[in-house]
């Protein structure tokens, strides 16, 4: 009855609200710490409380681990909102610059067809209505 009771508090402690897995972290740790300097000593109480404070030490530093990585995740992610600010904002004058200088964004292409002879001095031989297209960039 005890261990149900023990695994349902566990079970609601640990799924409550994110910012007390730093907490949850420490007293799992330190209390398998415990359990387990407890088993290996046969009960000594120096030993459970020296193996509960080195699994405290433990938990603290998963959680230091893990508050780095979570600070590295952020400085990369704020790193990369800059730079893409800045190409943003590069791109934006570039494209006002054109505007003022009246290059515009669409050039001023004129398309000629023109038809192919059948036969080219060189040899080459085209089908009979065979047209090419011209592109003349303004």
């Amino acid at each position: 009855m005890k261990l149900i009771l023990l695994s349902i508090g566990i079970a609601l402690f640990s799924t409550s609200c994110s910012s007390t897995s730093r907490l949850v972290t420490s007293t799992l740790a330190a209390a398998g710490g415990a359990a387990l300097g407890h088993s290996l000593s046969d009960g000594n109480p120096l030993v459970t409380a020296a193996s509960a404070g080195g699994g405290f030490l433990l938990g603290e530093a998963i959680n230091h681990a893990q508050d780095g990585k979570a600070k590295k995740s952020y400085t990369e992610g704020y790193d990369k909102g800059r730079s893409d600010a800045v190409k943003q904002q590069y791109w934006l004058l570039v494209d006002q610059q054109k505007k003022a200088a009246g290059h515009g964004f669409e050039e001023e292409v004129s398309l000629y067809q023109f038809p192919l002879p059948a036969q080219t001095p060189d040899g080459a031989l085209f089908p009979p209505g065979s047209t090419r297209t011209l592109r003349i960039e303004k």
